[in-house]
């Protein structure tokens, strides 16, 4: 970073680090003591700009990687495009393995990284709820390398909760590394895995 970046008040940005990700089993624990939010045993991973015969390479070795990891039968993720035109991966681990799920996710991100796509990840989501049926998501945003909460309202409709949010940031700041700009705590409606 320069001297004119200094003075201009630009900042360097974050380099990603995906082992972020493996902070989030033990987190799951504390979130579960302090709100009664559970896993929900679904995850996703976000991506943009990856079509054609990439998009299918992709989708291929994605599904090889999670079975040879998992020993599942069947198709392990599903794939979905969402209204802006990115793509989700969505997971599926039981839901007191919260661990196997992040392992999942970690490995889909380095997969697209190691790929050549680090540029087009955006976040990864792990889904929780509660006793109420209250939806809530832990979101790892890829760039800058954070965390945060996204709680949608209930009853519908794209309201957000911002004070179960600022809740579960209040709980979740010593175990995770929180996006300290709530402006970049995006919503992401509809997202799978929430």
């Amino acid at each position: 970073m320069g001297l004119l970046d200094s003075i201009l008040g630009r900042s360097k940005p974050v380099r990603p680090d995906l082992d972020q990700l493996f902070a989030v089993p033990s987190a799951a624990l504390t979130l579960e003591a302090g709100t009664g939010f559970t896993p929900t045993g679904y995850g996703s991973v976000c991506f943009a700009g990856v079509e054609g015969g990439t998009f299918a390479r992709i989708r291929q070795d994605v599904r090889e990687l999670l079975d040879a990891d998992t020993g599942r039968g069947g198709v392990p993720v599903e794939f979905s495009q969402d209204t802006y035109g990115y793509t989700w991966l969505l997971a599926q681990q039981p839901a007191e393995d919260t661990a196997a799920l992040v392992n999942d996710l970690h490995a889909v991100n380095t997969l697209l990284q190691d790929g050549g796509f680090g540029p087009h990840l955006l976040c990864s989501l792990i889904g929780f709820r509660n006793a109420e049926g209250r939806r809530l998501a832990l979101v790892y945003l890829y760039k800058r390398g954070t965390f945060y909460p996204f709680a949608p309202a209930q009853g519908g409709g794209e309201r957000r909760d911002n004070q179960l949010e600022l809740q579960v940031r209040a709980v979740l700041g010593d175990d995770l590394r929180v996006e300290g700009d709530l402006s970049r705590w995006f919503p992401v409606w509809g997202a799978p895995g929430l």
